[in-house]
């Protein structure tokens, strides 16, 4: 099991440490509600240091990243992000990921960390371009600072102006004492703020500048628990929870970056997808009673007929309630349906509602 340069610290501040896509991670520190809180209102920082980072550099770079990934990256300038997913041959997705426009023929992808073996080899069997291809994974440290104090705390870190940056955008530049840090204006939570990506050898560093300079804002580690209820409640995709190689971005409901203006890897089969309509989509639901959703539960119509499954769940710390996202047939698949979710034998009534769940 790997450890991040970080994972030193997180086990002396009590974090409860669990295996996670094979890195040693915090998985909550105060409770997941304490920390979940944190980032919907004030500033919280994850280590989120396993996930992969590709450079792809030369000529060739965007055709290569236009050939294997579903959105157009031929629409970003220097300094712009896009959300993408690799899609497989068969209609479902090899991974989702993010692309970042470094320099002219220079990009950066990152990719999740269960998935950077399959997403190197998956891309590598497709560059009979030229591409040069770097796998910096094990070279870099990602730092989620997220929340609406995030950029007030931040401030003092940076001669960016930090508010200045827009969502899905970046700037490479000084934080904490250190050059060359990429400042980008992404993140997981729907809360705001940034995610910093430096080199291994400068994330103590940059961890304790980060915990100094937000000190006066309340500032907390927050493990990966309440990322994950925080993305949920957004209604964000998982991979291998609401996405994986057996589901189309069409039917997750990622025809937003799915652009058939030009020929990717297997397009000809989505847009016949597209044409004749999926069978099953992607769906947000909310309990109608006091109860917790959960990964693979079955999904019922009124009669008790298996009309889907769930895909994620959780108890809304924001909401107090029982939200999730599951797969149904296209009949039920219009906001306000009635529902039922499986749990231990009792159909218990949901709504079909409209994304995201949180409304700030």
């Amino acid at each position: 099991m790997k450890n991040t340069a970080l994972t030193h610290i997180h086990e002396s501040l009590g974090a409860k440490m669990l295996p996670f896509a094979g890195y040693n991670m915090p998985i909550t520190y105060e409770g997941i509600n304490a920390e979940h809180e944190t980032v919907r209102t004030g500033v919280g920082v994850f280590d989120v240091s396993h996930m992969g980072e590709f450079l792809l550099t030369g000529p060739n770079a965007l055709a290569l990243i236009q050939k294997v990934t579903s959105n157009d990256a031929s629409t970003l300038t220097i300094g712009r992000a896009q959300y993408s997913c690799l899609p497989n041959n068969e209609g479902g997705i090899v991974d989702d990921l993010i692309v970042y426009k470094m320099k002219d023929e220079e990009y950066l992808l990152v990719v999740n960390a269960s998935n950077i073996d399959k997403d190197w080899n998956w891309i590598s069997s497709h560059n009979d371009l030229g591409v040069e291809m770097k796998n910096l994974s094990d070279d870099y440290s990602l730092l989620a600072i997220q929340g609406p104090k995030a950029v007030e705390a931040m401030q003092s870190l940076s001669s960016l102006d930090l508010a200045a940056i827009p969502y899905y955008h970046f700037e490479v530049g000084d934080f904490a004492g250190f050059s060359d840090v990429i400042i980008s204006a992404t993140g997981y939570t729907g809360s705001g703020g940034f995610e910093i990506y430096c080199k291994n050898e400068d994330a103590e560093a940059i961890w304790n500048k980060v915990f100094e300079a937000g000190a006066a804002f309340g500032i907390k580690p927050i493990g990966l628990a309440a990322r994950d209820t925080l993305r949920l409640e957004m209604g964000f995709c998982l991979y291998g929870n609401d996405i994986n190689d057996t589901t189309s971005p069409l039917e997750a409901g990622l025809g937003w970056i799915t652009k058939f203006t030009k020929d990717f890897t297997n397009s000809e089969g989505l847009k016949k997808q597209k044409e004749a309509g999926v069978t099953k989509k992607l769906v947000a639901f909310e309990m109608q009673e006091r109860a917790v959703p959960r990964h693979d539960y079955e999904i019922v119509d009124a009669t008790g007929e298996v009309i889907g499954i769930v895909t994620s769940g959780t108890m809304s710390p924001s909401m107090n309630k029982g939200i999730g996202l599951g797969y149904v047939t296209v009949s039920n698949s219009a906001v306000d349906s009635d529902i039922f979710i499986r749990i231990r034998k009792n159909d218990v009534p949901a709504k079909v509602v409209k994304l995201p769940f949180y409304k700030k």
